[in-house]
C-alpha cells in the first residue's frame, strides 16, 4: 500500500515557534556553553522582544538586521521580528566594514542587531557614524553564560568586550525588555505566500551579493519537506548540536527552524572549533547534527577523535558543497550513525533533494524532496530538457523556491524562469532509481581542448587518495588547450607525498584531458565562511599572477 504524502499547506514560521511553547514547555529549548531556556521562557522572552521591537517602531516590512554567531540571542530576536511581520536580514559576523555596509544599504538595513564583543561590535558602530545605520541592539554575551564562564569573560578577556554607552543609538538588550513593559506584542496576521520573512544574501563566491526573498511559505515549506524525509524523528525527544551558522540558509532552516519545530534541544556552537566540538558532542549527547563536508572531515582528522563518545548522533545531514564518500564513511564508523547527503541552495530555502535514509547511494545528492520537480536543461540550448541519465543543468519547480532578488529584476529573470522555475547553475543527471549525480557548477566547467572537464570528477578521484584531506580544483588559462585543470591539495597532517604520486593515483580515476597542468600543495584550502572550500580566492591568485606577468613584459 502506498502512504499518501500530506499536501503542503503553507503557515506562518512563528506558527511553528508558537506550537513548541504550548506543547514542550518545560523541555530545554537553548543550551549555550550550559545556559539554558526552556520554550515556556523562550517563549515569554520572544513576546517581550516583539512588544519592545514594536514600541522602537518595528512594524510589518521592516528589515531588521542579525550579526550574531549560534548563540541564544539569536532565536529570541529571529523569532521575534518574524512575530510581528518584520524582515530578518542575516549577516555574518566576520565580515569585514565594506561588506556589512553593501548588505545594509541594499537591504535597507537601518537597525542591526550584534554582540558586545569588540570585534564584531566596532565595523557596526562605524556604519551608525557613516549614516548607514540608525540604531544598534548590542546584546551582551556574559548575560547568556553560567557565572564561572561569566567571570572568565569579563576578568580575562575585558580587553575583547566593545565600549559603548546605552543611549538612543545604542540599545542594550534590557532596554528592548523594558521598552516591552508589561504589554504583549500587538497582533500581526502574516499571510505566508505573500509576506516576507528573510533577505538571506549569497555568499557572492560568483559576483556581488543578492538578497534571496522568501516567504513564510517558502521556508516553512522547505521545514516541512525536511521533516517528513526524517521519518523516525522523536518530537520534544532530539537533541540538536547547532554547529553550522544560522545565518547561513542551511543553519537557519535544517538546523534552528527544524529543531525548534520538532521541540529539540538547541545545543549552540557560537563557532566551529573541532576539538570543542567533540568535546560538545561527548558530554551534550546530540542526537542530530548537520553540517558542510569540511565539519565532517575535520572530526574525522581530529588527532584524538578516539577519546571521544560520538555515538549519541543518530543521523546526520550535509549540504552546502559535495560530499566525498571517503568523509562520509568514515564519520559513520566513527559515530556509529547514517549520514545524509543533501542539495540546495540560498534562493531554495535551501534544500531540493536529500538521501533517504537507510536508501543512499552513495555520491548521489538523493531524491527530490515533497513537492517538488526537477529537470535537466541543455547547456546549449536552455529551452530543451536533456534525456533521462543525460548531465543538464538542474531546473527547480517547487514551494521553497524563491521570490526573487532584492531589487534585481534582471537578475531574477536570469534565473526564474516564468517567476517559478529556478535554474540553478549546477550541473547533474538523474539515473533510472529518481537519484541526482552532480557533476559541477556551469561557472565551474572547464573548456579543455573542446571538451568539458568537470572539477568535481578531478576532485573526487583525489579524495580516493589515502593521504589527501582538501582538494580544489579550478580552470586556468592555457596557451594551447584554451583552459586545463589546477589542482590544489591539502595532506593530512605530517604526510608527504610526491606529485608524481598524485599522477600514478589519478592514471587510472581519470582521462588524460581530466589530468591536471598543475599540482599544488597547501597547508591550508581558503574556505568561505561557514566552512565550505572557495575557490573565489584561487581564481583571484590566478589573476593576480597574470597581472604581474604582464607588467613585467
Amino acid at each position: 500500500m502506498t502512504i499518501q504524502k500530506p499536501k503542503f499547506v503553507a503557515r506562518s514560521i512563528v506558527d511553528y515557534f508558537e506550537s513548541s511553547v504550548m506543547d514542550y514547555g518545560p523541555n530545554i529549548a537553548l543550551n549555550f556553553m550550559g545556559h539554558t531556556h526552556t520554550y515556556a521562557e523562550l517563549g515569554r522572552l520572544v513576546n517581550k522582544i516583539a512588544a519592545g521591537l514594536q514600541n522602537m517602531n518595528v512594524m510589518k516590512g521592516t528589515r531588521v538586521g542579525i550579526c550574531l554567531p549560534n548563540c541564544s540571542y539569536y532565536p529570541m530576536f529571529y523569532f521575534a521580528i518574524l512575530k510581528i511581520g518584520g524582515v530578518v536580514v542575516n549577516f555574518n559576523p566576520l565580515y569585514v566594514k565594506r561588506e556589512l555596509a553593501y548588505q545594509a544599504n541594499d537591504a535597507g538595513v537601518k537597525l542591526m542587531i550584534t554582540l558586545d564583543m569588540a570585534r564584531v561590535y566596532d565595523n557596526i558602530e562605524a556604519l551608525r557614524k557613516d549614516g548607514v545605520l540608525d540604531r544598534i541592539i548590542i546584546c551582551p554575551l556574559g548575560d547568556h553564560l553560567n557565572l564561572p564562564k561569566k567571570i572568565l569573560l569579563n576578568v580575562f578577556k575585558r580587553k575583547e568586550l566593545a565600549k559603548y554607552k546605552s543611549d538612543h543609538y545604542h540599545i542594550t538588550f534590557d532596554d528592548v525588555l523594558q521598552y516591552a513593559g508589561n504589554a504583549r506584542p500587538n497582533p500581526t496576521q502574516i499571510q505566508p505566500h505573500k509576506d516576507i520573512a528573510l533577505l538571506q544574501y549569497t555568499g557572492g563566491t560568483t559576483g556581488v551579493p543578492k538578497g534571496v526573498i522568501l516567504t513564510h511559505a517558502n521556508i516553512s515549506a522547505n521545514m516541512e519537506q525536511v521533516k517528513l524525509r526524517i521519518e523516525d524523528i522523536q518530537f520534544g525527544a532530539e537533541k540538536s548540536v547547532c554547529v553550522v551558522p544560522f545565518f547561513h540558509v542551511l543553519g537557519m532552516t535544517a538546523v534552528q527552524n527544524l529543531s525548534i519545530m520538532v521541540g529539540a534541544e538547541l545545543i549552540l556552537v557560537p563557532r566551529f572549533e573541532v576539538k570543542k566540538l567533540v568535546k560538545e558532542i561527548h558530554k551534550r549527547r546530540p542526537t542530530l547534527m548537520a553540517g558542510v563536508p569540511a565539519i565532517f572531515g575535520a572530526v574525522n582528522n581530529f588527532p584524538s577523535v578516539g577519546k571521544y563518545d560520538l555515538t549519541s548522533i543518530k543521523y546526520g545531514l550535509s549540504g552546502g558543497a559535495p560530499l566525498p564518500v571517503e568523509v562520509k564513511q568514515k564519520f559513520e564508523e566513527l559515530g556509529k550513525c547514517e549520514v545524509v547527503e543533501g542539495y540546495g541552495l540560498s534562493e531554495s530555502s535551501p534544500l531540493v533533494s536529500v538521501n533517504p535514509l537507510g536508501a543512499g547511494k552513495p555520491g548521489s545528492i538523493g531524491t527530490v524532496v515533497d513537492w517538488t520537480t526537477v529537470e535537466f536543461r541543455d547547456l546549449e540550448k536552455p529551452d530543451k530538457k536533456v534525456a533521462q541519465g543525460e548531465k543538464g543543468e538542474i531546473c527547480v519547480k517547487g514551494p521553497q523556491v524563491m521570490q526573487g532578488y532584492w531589487n534585481k529584476p534582471e537578475e531574477t529573470e536570469k534565473v526564474l524562469e516564468g517567476g517559478k522555475l529556478l535554474r540553478t547553475g549546477d550541473v547533474g543527471y538523474m539515473d533510472k532509481d529518481g537519484y541526482i549525480f552532480l557533476v559541477d557548477r556551469i561557472k565551474d566547467l572547464i573548456l579543455c581542448s573542446g571538451y568539458n572537464v568537470y572539477p568535481r570528477v578531478i576532485e573526487d578521484a583525489l579524495y580516493e587518495h589515502p593521504l589527501v584531506e582538501e582538494v580544489t580544483v579550478i580552470g586556468v588559462k592555457d596557451d594551447y588547450r584554451g583552459e586545463a585543470p589546477k589542482a590544489f591539495i591539502k595532506l593530512k597532517p605530517g604526510n608527504v607525498v610526491l606529485e608524481k604520486d598524485i599522477r600514478t593515483h589519478l592514471s587510472t580515476r581519470i582521462s588524460k584531458i581530466e589530468m591536471p597542468r598543475d599540482i599544488v600543495f597547501r597547508d591550508e584550502l581558503p574556505k568561505t565562511l561557514v566552512g565550505k572550500l572557495s575557490k573565489k580566492e584561487l581564481y583571484e591568485e590566478e589573476e593576480a599572477k597574470k597581472t604581474v606577468a604582464s607588467f613585467k613584459k
